[in-house]
C-alpha cells in the first residue's frame, strides 16, 4: 500500500497545480476573446481534471470509510485502479489545455489540432502503451 500512496502523493499536486491554472485562465481578458469552441475546450478539460482529481483522492476517501483499520488486497487493487484510470483524463484534459494554448498563441485551429492530438498521443503512448508492452514481454497478467 505504501508504493501506492507514493504514487498518488506523486500524481496529486500536479492534477491539484494543473486545476488552478485552469480555473485563474477564464478570468484572464484574451480567453474571453477565443472562439467559444476553444473556450469550451478548456471547459472540458476542466471537467476531465476533476474526474481525475476524484479518481485519485478516492482510494483515501475508500480507506477511511470502508476499511479503516486494516488495508486489504481489495483496497491496494482499487487504489491502483483508480491511480491507473486518473490518467486517462488527465492526458484528455492536458491534450485539450495544449490545443487551447497552441489556438491562442498561433490563432490556426489545424496546428492546434496537431498539437492537442500529438499530446493526447504522447501521454497515452507512455502512461499505457509502453507500461503493457512491458508488461507482455515480462509475461504479467492481472
Amino acid at each position: 500500500m505504501g508504493r501506492v500512496i507514493e504514487e498518488a502523493r506523486m500524481v496529486l499536486p500536479g492534477v491539484q497545480a494543473l486545476f488552478g491554472f485552469q480555473t485563474i485562465a477564464v478570468f484572464n481578458e484574451p480567453f474571453k476573446q477565443l472562439p467559444m469552441l476553444v473556450q469550451d475546450c478548456h471547459v472540458a478539460a476542466l471537467a476531465l481534471v476533476v474526474v481525475a482529481i476524484a479518481l485519485v483522492m478516492m482510494p483515501a476517501a475508500y480507506h477511511r470509510q470502508a476499511e479503516p483499520f486494516h488495508i486489504s488486497q481489495r483496497a491496494i487493487a482499487l487504489s491502483s485502479r483508480c491511480i491507473c484510470y486518473a490518467l486517462a483524463p488527465l492526458a484528455a484534459a492536458i491534450s485539450l489545455d495544449v490545443f487551447v494554448v497552441l489556438q491562442m498563441v498561433t490563432g490556426d485551429t489545424t496546428l492546434a489540432a496537431c498539437g492537442g492530438g500529438g499530446a493526447f498521443a504522447l501521454l497515452i503512448t507512455m502512461w499505457f502503451g509502453y507500461p503493457q508492452l512491458m508488461r507482455s514481454k515480462l509475461g504479467r497478467t492481472g
